[in-house]
């Protein structure tokens, strides 16, 4: 299939008085061609949904002629400030333009639009108060998706805190059910997550014990992360890795679930549990990761949204979709691909270098932290007159049991 290139409707202005009103008339055409904005970067129509996040700097409907811009296929944006709690109701002159400015330029907000949820909600608080809180802002945001007639909510699934991990899901699943039984169609979409604290949706499992949790499982699904995946332990550096991760994610939790990817390069290593976005081909993922998404055709037809670091000119993402809907077909040994990637390794060379650094000096320190930790309780167990071998096993035990995981390795030895 051919990628069709999608001309933004001009305007005009046709007079059939050509004497007096010919200036008028001119003047007229002019300033209804002046409403018709130039976009950098041509919309090519094709089976991925290559998109971004985009501002809404001047109102939500801005999100549309500032994916137009940047020639993107699908968009997410913020529905209010993510920083704050309070937030003024979006005008009714604005939903009409978001909606009007959707179907001008063929986006469909039932399966184009992935708004990006608040990053302050955490529904799984085991503090009843604030978990309420967040509740009524989480409410909130579907509402405003539905009044934009969008179909699709992104969110951070929140944290256990200090609390019990089962019961924090429990009850992020209950706070679903309850949104989900207050709105009509808008289909919420869990996040997973780098895996820093006491993150929920690190871990896939998480995701899924949530799903099972969902009284109505056509309201949910999931957005996977690139750069939180391979944070949180997931290797999809390469073709073979990154169809290990999807076998494990089907396994875990189903392709039927799967409603959006997020694309991110991450700036720290596999496994560092750190959510640093980097932009594409410049990070420890590289740009083969970002080839195998641009040819997997399990994903065509999904909100594929870049996050990657672009500061306040979003649409510098224009170059990024066109780097993406040229890797389309591309095999990792065509020497043009080869000198692509490493052309912007290159340029990310020394930010890896950096943050590969710090991760090292980290990872030290905990295993420093490690040996003291565990040498102390392997002591306090010999005085209790146990042997070395009874030692290790009750330490390993505890370990498990106190969620220090990240300790029990070192006992191996």
């Amino acid at each position: 299939m051919a990628p069709r290139y999608v001309i933004p409707p001009q305007s005009s202005s046709i007079s059939n008085n050509p004497s007096k009103a010919a200036s008028g008339s001119i003047k007229k055409g002019a300033k209804k061609a002046a409403k018709e904005p130039t976009f950098q970067y041509p919309r090519v129509e094709w089976k991925f949904k290559f998109g971004a996040h985009v501002s809404v700097a001047g109102g939500v409907s801005k999100a549309v002629t500032n994916a137009m811009n940047i020639g993107a296929n699908s968009f997410a944006l913020f529905l209010k400030n993510p920083n704050r709690w309070a937030a003024p109701e979006v005008k009714e002159l604005e939903v009409a333009e978001f909606k009007n400015l959707c179907e001008k330029y063929g986006y469909n907000p039932r399966t184009d639009v992935l708004p990006h949820g608040s990053y302050l909600i955490n529904m799984a608080n085991p503090d009843d108060e604030k978990s309420e809180k967040a509740y009524l802002s989480f409410v909130d945001d579907l509402k405003r998706c539905e009044k934009l007639d969008i179909g699709l909510y992104n969110f951070h699934p929140g944290s256990s805190l200090d609390g019990d991990h089962k019961a924090a899901l429990k009850k992020l699943a209950q706070n679903i059910n309850r949104a989900i039984a207050e709105t009509l169609f808008v289909k919420i979409v869990i996040e997973n997550m780098a895996g820093h604290g006491n993150l929920i949706g690190s871990d896939l499992q998480d995701i899924r014990d949530v799903i099972d949790m969902v009284e109505d499982k056509s309201r949910v699904g999931v957005c996977i992360d690139t750069c939180h995946s391979f944070a949180a332990g997931y290797d999809i550096s390469d073709e073979t890795k990154f169809r290990d991760f999807w076998d494990t994610y089907d396994k875990i939790i189903g392709f039927e679930f799967l409603s959006a990817i997020h694309l991110n390069d991450s700036k720290a290593p596999l496994g560092a549990n750190r959510d640093l976005h980097q932009k594409l081909g410049y990070g420890f993922l590289g740009l083969e990761a970002f080839r195998v998404i641009a040819n997997e055709p399990r994903i065509q037809g999904l909100p594929i949204i870049l996050e990657t670091p672009v500061g306040k000119d979003d649409s510098v993402y224009g170059e990024e979709i066109k780097l993406l809907e040229w890797l389309q077909d591309k095999k990792p040994s065509d020497e043009e691909v080869t000198e692509k990637l490493e052309e912007l390794s290159k340029l990310g060379a020394k930010e890896r270098a950096e943050q590969l650094k710090k991760f090292e000096t980290k990872t030290a320190k905990k295993k420093r932290a490690a040996e003291k930790d565990i040498s102390l309780l392997l002591g306090k167990k010999a005085k209790k007159g146990k042997t070395d071998g009874e030692a290790k096993e009750e330490v390993k035990k505890e370990i498990k049991e106190e969620a220090n995981g990240e300790l029990e390795d070192e006992l191996k030895e």
